[in-house]
């Protein structure tokens, strides 16, 4: 007998809408989490200031952005919003001066009941 069937590809993990959002002059190398499964984050070098990026976060995996400015200095804002929603803000100052913004992502085994209580359902 053959089979027929379709092979369906390995289901892709849910993700959640994150916002990253740095002011500030000058420029900045920045790190953020993304779309990676793996958990890569996605390193940007000399990012003109302000910068803002809106991207899907696997559930599980913790939505990070790192400031790092240059010999210059200055000062820097890291902000970050999950699901429209403010979680955290972190100011970078000085010379090398570093900030990091980080929130929480349901696990994947906690989807249904994470997705819904985050949208105000039950």
């Amino acid at each position: 007998m053959l089979d027929t069937e379709e092979k369906s590809a390995e289901p892709k993990l849910p993700t959640a809408s994150v916002t990253y959002e740095v002011t500030g002059e000058g420029t900045a190398d920045l790190t953020y989490q993304a779309r990676s499964e793996s958990g890569t984050a996605v390193v940007a070098r000399r990012v003109s200031l302000p910068w803002k990026k809106a991207v899907r976060v696997p559930l599980g995996k913790p939505p990070i952005v790192t400031i790092t400015l240059d010999a210059k200095g200055g000062q820097a804002r890291c902000a970050l919003a999950v699901r429209g929603r403010h979680v955290q803000t972190a100011t970078a100052y000085g010379s090398y001066g570093r900030a990091t913004c980080q929130g929480e992502l349901p696990t994947p085994e906690n989807t249904t009941d994470a997705v819904a209580s985050a949208q105000g359902e039950s």
